[in-house]
C-alpha cells in the first residue's frame, strides 16, 4: 500500500494475528534518537528513543514512560479546579512496567548512558488498545536506534474463549468480552520469551502452553518484519561500551574466577549464612580477598577494594549456583521442588474486617480486608472513560522488611505492580457487587522480605478475605518458581527465595486454586527455555502451589458465613432506572428524608446498561437497614387494583383525603368512596393523622393512585345506589342529589342533574 510521506519519512503496513498495524517513522520528534509512530485502528501512539550521557549509578540507567493523555479520546479531565494532567495512573505505570521488564534485558551488560523510552497515546478509538502498541513501538525504536540492543523482540496480546476454546490475538475492548478467560502478555522473539504477565479464569497448565507456544509463533512473524525494516531505516550502533570499559569487565570476572576457585569453601559457607539470613560475614572475606589476590603485585597492579567488592559478588552467584550444579541441592539445604515451613494466622488484629499473617520461611506479609458502602468504590478516569473499581489490593514493602532504612511512605513501581499482581491473581474469586454489594480494599505490609512476597501477599490476602466473610468463589495461593541453567541443564527450583531469585536465570510467579491458574508473571534472563522445561515449571508450581493451600487451610479450614461485627452491614436494592427520581424526590427531599428517619446511609447508582436502579443501604445497626429497606420496597412495590392497606391521613380537601397506604406513596379517597351515604366534605370523615383501612381503587395511565375505603359489598351497594340515583334523573330529572362519578380525584364535573346534566355546582 502507498501512502503520501513528509520527506524522509518511512511507512509501512505489518500484520499481527487478524489486525494491521501501520507503522510510521520519520514524521515526528526528529531529535529523538528514534521516533516510531503506530497506528491500529484509529488508536495511534507515538514511541520515542531517548540517549543520555554516560552516568555511575551502579546499575543500567534505563527509564520507560508510558502516558494517556485523556485527550486522545476526547475527554477533558473531570475536576473543576485542575485540568493538567497529573501524576501518572496506576494503569499507566503498570503498562510501563510491562514495556521495560520485556527490555531490559535484552540491552548488553555494562551500558551506564541513560536511555529512555516514552510512549504517547495521541489518539484512542474505544477499540484497540494502545498498551500493545507502545510495547511493538519500544521494541522496534531500539532496533532501529543507534543504541545497542539484542533484537530484534516484540510483544503482543492473547485472548482466550473457555466455551469454544479459541484464542485471540491482541483482542479488541468488543473481542475481550468473549475472550476474557486469558488476558496474557508475551514479550519476545520467534527464539525466546523473554516476559510473561497474564490474568487467567482458572486456565489450565496445558492451556497456558498452548497459549505461550501460539504467542511465540505470531512473534517470530513480528519479529521476521522487524528484520526486514531495520535492514532499510536502521542506523548503525554505537560502541556505549568502550575497550577500557570492556577490560575492566573482563578483569573483574577473571577476578571473581579466582576468587571462588580460591576461596570456593569461604564463599560456599557465605552463601550458605545468606539462605538462612545469618550475616555472613563477607565484608572481613573481602579484607582476607583483597590482601590475598594482591600479594606479589606492583603497586600499579594492585586491586582496590571497590574491584574486589564487585568481584565478590560474580563470586558469591558462582558458589550459590554451585550448590545446584555440583551438589543437586539448594543453599539453604532443600530440595528442589520443596516448599519452605509455612505459618498462617487469621484474626491478627481485633477491630479489622480482616486480617492474617502469612508466613514461609522468612517471606512475611500481614493482610488487612476492610469493607465500605459500594459508594466508596475507586472511580477512574482514563481514555477509556470513567469507571468505578470495588475491590482493589494494594501491597506495601517498607524498608524494614529488607532489614534496611529508606524512603518511607509513597508508592514505588514495584508495589504498586506486586499489588496490581495479587489483584490479578484474586479477581475471578472476587463476588459480584450483585452477590455481595461492598467495596473491598485488601492490604499486604510485607513485615520480612525474602522472596516472592507477591505470592505471600497473594496467600495472605485469600486468609484475610475468608475470615472477613467474603464469599469468595475457592480459595488462592501463589509461589515463585526458579530456574538455574548452564547451557546444557535445566533445574527447576520451587518456591525460590532471595539469593536464589537474585542469582537464577528465571523468576515465574504463579497463582492459582485447585481448578487452576488465575495469573502468572515471569521474566526471563536466557535466551529460551526449552518447551518441555516450561511444562515442568508450571506442573511443579501446580504441586507446589495446592501443598501451600494445604497449609495455609490449617489456620481456617472454611470461610465464614457472618462478617465481622465491626463491619458495615450493606442490602442491595435493584428498582427500574425511570423510578430513581421518584425515590430521590425533588432536590433529594424524597432520600434524605428515609436518611434521616432510619439513620441508614442510602446510596443510589444507575446502571445504564440493564436500565436498572441499584440502591445500596450500609449501616453497622442491622435495625436501621430493615427500616430504610422496608420503606424503600414498599415505596417501590409494584401495587394491582384490589390490594388493601391500613395508611395515614396526610391531606383533607372538600373533594377527599389523601392517604399515605405506603411509605412514600399517597393515593386519593374520593368523597365518593369514603361512604355508601352521600358526603358533602370529605372533613366529614376524617381529619389530618387519622388511620384508615383503604383499597386500590383504580391505577390510572399517569401513575396516579385512587384508593377507596369502602369494602367490596359497600362499593356495590353504593353503585345499587348510584344507579337508582341516576334512573331517577332520567325519569324527571335531578335537583342536585346525584353523586358524583369517582375519578381519581379530579371530578370537575357538576354533581347536581345527574351525570352530565347539573348547574356546575359540583365540588373541586
Amino acid at each position: 500500500m502507498s501512502y503520501p510521506v513528509y520527506p524522509k519519512t518511512y511507512k509501512r503496513d505489518i500484520t499481527l494475528g487478524d489486525k494491521t498495524i501501520t507503522i510510521e517513522v520519520g514524521k515526528f520528534a526528529q531529535q529523538a534518537d528514534a521516533a516510531v509512530l503506530l497506528t491500529c485502528g484509529e488508536t495511534v501512539v507515538h514511541t520515542t528513543i531517548g540517549l543520555g550521557r554516560k552516568v555511575n549509578l551502579g546499575y543500567f540507567p534505563l527509564s520507560v514512560e508510558f502516558t494517556e493523555k485523556l485527550n486522545a479520546a476526547g475527554i477533558i479531565k473531570g475536576s473543576r479546579w485542575v485540568k493538567r494532567p497529573g501524576r501518572p495512573l496506576d494503569k499507566e505505570i503498570l503498562k510501563a512496567r510491562v514495556i521495560d521488564r520485556s527490555l531490559r534485558p535484552l540491552f548488553p551488560a555494562g551500558i551506564t548512558n541513560e536511555v529512555q523510552v516514552i510512549n504517547t497515546v495521541f489518539s484512542f478509538d474505544g477499540e484497540n488498545n494502545p498498551d500493545m502498541l507502545g510495547l511493538l513501538g519500544s521494541a522496534l525504536g531500539l532496533a532501529i536506534s543507534s543504541i545497542p540492543f539484542d533484537g530484534p523482540m516484540a510483544g503482543l496480546k492473547l485472548g482466550y474463549n473457555k466455551e469454544d476454546k479459541t484464542f485471540t490475538f491482541n483482542p479488541t475492548i468488543t473481542q475481550q468480552e468473549t475472550c476474557g478467560d486469558l488476558d496474557l502478555i508475551v514479550s519476545g522473539s520467534g527464539d525466546a520469551i523473554v516476559m510473561v504477565e497474564a490474568g487467567a479464569n482458572e486456565i489450565s497448565e496445558p492451556v497456558m502452553i498452548e497459549a505461550l507456544v501460539k504467542a511465540q509463533e505470531e512473534l517470530g512473524k513480528v519479529c521476521t518484519a522487524i528484520n526486514e525494516i531495520v535492514a532499510e531505516i536502521g542506523k548503525d550502533k554505537v560502541e556505549l561500551i568502550s575497550e577500557d570499559d570492556a577490560a575492566a569487565q573482563a578483569e573483574i570476572k577473571t577476578l571473581a574466577d579466582t576468587i571462588f576457585s580460591t576461596f570456593k569453601k569461604e564463599t560456599r559457607a557465605a552463601v550458605v549464612k545468606k539462605a538462612t539470613l545469618e550475616a555472613a560475614g563477607v565484608s572481613e572475606l573481602e579484607e582476607v580477598v583483597l590482601a590475598k589476590v594482591n600479594e606479589g603485585r606492583g603497586e600499579d597492579e594492585l586491586y582496590t577494594a571497590g574491584q574486589v567488592s564487585e568481584a565478590m559478588d560474580k563470586a558469591l552467584k558462582t558458589a550459590a549456583r554451585s550448590f545446584i550444579f555440583e551438589d543437586g541441592s539448594r543453599p539453604d539445604g532443600r530440595a528442589t521442588d520443596e516448599i519452605r515451613d509455612i505459618w498462617s494466622e487469621v484474626d491478627v488484629f481485633p477491630r479489622t474486617h480482616g486480617s492474617a499473617m502469612f508466613k514461609r520461611g522468612a517471606t512475611q506479609g500481614v493482610t488487612v480486608v476492610t469493607l465500605g458502602n459500594p459508594s466508596l468504590g475507586q472511580l477512574i478516569e482514563s481514555i477509556e472513560g470513567e469507571a468505578t473499581s470495588h475491590y482493589f489490593h494494594h501491597y506495601s514493602s517498607p524498608p524494614y522488611s529488607f532489614g534496611s532504612t529508606g524512603r518511607f511512605g509513597f508508592a514505588k513501581r514495584r508495589e504498586i505492580g506486586h499489588g496490581a499482581l495479587a489483584e490479578r491473581a484474586l479477581m475471578p474469586v472476587i463476588p459480584s457487587q450483585e452477590d455481595f454489594p461492598y467495596t473491598i480494599h485488601v492490604l499486604t505490609e510485607i513485615m520480612s522480605s525474602n522472596g516472592s512476597t507477591s505470592q505471600a501477599s497473594v496467600c495472605g490476602s485469600t486468609l484475610s478475605l475468608m475470615a472477613a466473610g467474603v464469599p469468595i468463589k475457592r480459595p488462592v495461593s501463589g509461589i515463585a518458581m526458579g530456574l538455574m541453567s548452564d547451557g546444557k541443564q535445566f533445574i527447576v527450583l520451587s518456591d525460590i527465595q532471595g539469593l536464589e531469585d537474585h542469582v537464577g536465570d528465571m523468576d515465574f510467579k504463579v497463582s492459582g486454586t485447585t481448578e487452576g491458574i488465575t495469573a502468572i508473571q515471569m521474566d526471563i534472563k536466557l535466551k529460551g527455555i526449552p518447551r518441555p522445561v516450561l511444562e515442568q515449571a508450571l506442573e511443579q508450581a501446580r504441586v507446589g502451589r495446592i501443598h501451600i493451600m494445604d497449609e495455609m487451610m490449617k489456620a481456617l479450614p472454611e470461610k465464614r458465613t457472618t462478617l465481622s461485627e465491626y463491619a458495615p452491614k450493606v442490602v442491595q436494592i435493584t428498582i427500574p432506572a425511570k423510578r430513581i427520581g421518584e425515590l430521590i424526590g425533588p432536590g433529594g427531599k424524597i432520600i434524605k428524608g428515609i436518611i434521616e428517619q432510619t439513620g441508614a446511609d442510602i446510596n443510589v447508582e444507575e446502571d445504564n446498561e440493564n436500565e436498572l436502579g441499584i440502591v445500596n443501604i450500609s449501616s453497622s445497626d442491622q435495625a436501621q437497614i430493615d427500616a430504610a429497606h422496608n420503606i424503600i420496597t414498599n415505596m417501590m412495590r409494584v401495587v394491582e387494583p384490589g390490594e388493601a392497606f391500613d395508611g395515614t391521613v396526610t391531606r383533607v380537601e372538600g373533594y377527599g383525603a389523601f392517604v399515605e397506604y405506603l411509605p412514600g406513596r399517597e393515593g386519593l379517597v374520593h368523597v365518593s368512596a369514603m361512604s355508601t351515604e352521600y358526603v358533602q366534605d370529605a372533613s366529614e370523615m376524617v381529619k389530618v393523622g387519622d388511620s384508615v383501612h383503604v383499597r386500590i381503587a383504580e391505577i390510572k395511565d399517569d401513575g396516579k393512585i385512587g384508593l377507596t375505603m369502602l369494602t367490596e359489598e359497600q362499593e356495590a351497594e353504593a353503585k345499587e345506589k348510584r344507579a337508582q340515583s341516576r334512573g331517577g334523573d332520567r325519569n324527571g330529572g335531578g335537583n342536585g342529589g346525584g353523586r358524583p362519578r369517582f375519578n381519581g380525584g379530579r371530578d370537575r364535573r357538576g354533581g347536581g342533574g345527574g351525570y352530565r346534566g347539573g348547574d356546575r355546582g359540583g365540588r373541586r
